[in-house]
């Protein structure tokens, strides 16, 4: 994530957080091509997620057996699988589990760290030394290694996966949270708040909350990157995915055989996971220093 002062993250203004992000690109520098590309291939997953078999109509489980790892053609798009699957059509049924999975993930850490860490950050005491050493525990374990171990013992599929993935992603969101609010406690506009008799849930989950907006947002950006990598990693080894399904990390382990046959059976997913995980990322990094300048020019 973006390293910034927590004068860049707070903004002790009547207008909140929520209503600079959306109001980004309204003049000053407006918004740079990479952003534009980043929003027009995450807009295209999406569709393609949503209406594409609508659109499309393509079956990504049936089988041609005559054409078998052929090349991109006007019947086959991106050509076939070893199975003589179409793989443009395994793309577009793909595309909803690149989605669902990762979102799952990184909003279930947004939720939690949200409640936790500004709860830790602002109380402090018992409450901080408590959360702090649970979560400095949780986030010495190797996640990954531990994924790895837990879904092929269990052998729950994509489901366990993503359950698995989403509990260990929350202790460094609890951390960047937490920061944060330990920052914003400090302020003026908190003081002021006391001072006034808010209540502390309004005062956590109103004021503090609402001035984080744009880091849960990046934060956000990046778990999501994360979490498609590892399930699509997953994926790759066998692993969250039934054998045969059509998702991205496993149709780049089933197209490795058909690289010089075929390579947009290997192309097209590592491609897709890649620029998926760039895009968002980069449309969250944005938004975040977008409000990080606003708040430097507005001081």
């Amino acid at each position: 994530m973006t390293t910034a002062s927590a004068d860049a993250v707070a903004d002790p203004s009547t207008r909140s957080a929520a209503r600079r992000v959306l109001r980004i690109g309204r003049g000053g520098d407006g918004i740079p091509i990479a952003i534009w590309l980043a929003l027009s291939f995450l807009l295209l997953v999406a569709f393609m997620a949503t209406l594409g078999p609508v659109v499309f109509r393509g079956s990504s489980s049936a089988q041609d057996l005559l054409a078998n790892g052929d090349p991109p053609s006007s019947a086959h798009w991106l050509g076939t699988d070893s199975l003589g699957r179409d793989i443009f059509s395994r793309m577009i049924a793909g595309s909803r589990t690149a989605l669902i999975g990762p979102f799952i993930v990184a909003f279930s850490g947004l939720v939690v760290s949200s409640l936790v860490g500004i709860a830790a950050g602002y109380m402090g005491g018992r409450i901080d030394l408590l959360i702090s050493r649970i979560v400095d525990f949780m986030f010495a374990l190797p996640g990954l290694l531990i994924a790895i171990v837990v879904v092929s013992v269990v052998g729950g599929g994509y489901p366990l996966a993503i359950l698995v993935l989403s509990v260990l992603n929350v202790p460094g969101d609890i951390r960047i949270v937490r920061s944060v609010a330990v920052k914003q406690r400090a302020l003026p506009y908190i003081e002021a708040a006391r001072t006034l008799g808010v209540p502390r849930r309004q005062i956590m989950y109103r004021h503090i909350l609402l001035n984080m907006v744009p880091i849960l947002i990046a934060n956000f950006a990046l778990d999501f990157g994360g979490a498609l990598i590892a399930l699509a990693g997953l994926a790759f080894l066998g692993l969250g995915s039934q054998a045969g399904s059509a998702e991205w990390g496993r149709m780049l382990a089933e197209g490795q055989s058909l690289l010089f046959q075929n390579a947009s059976a290997v192309l097209a997913p590592g491609l897709a996971i890649v620029l998926l995980a760039m895009s968002v990322s980069l449309i969250g990094d944005w938004i975040f220093d977008q409000y990080a300048r606003r708040g430097r020019n507005e001081r």
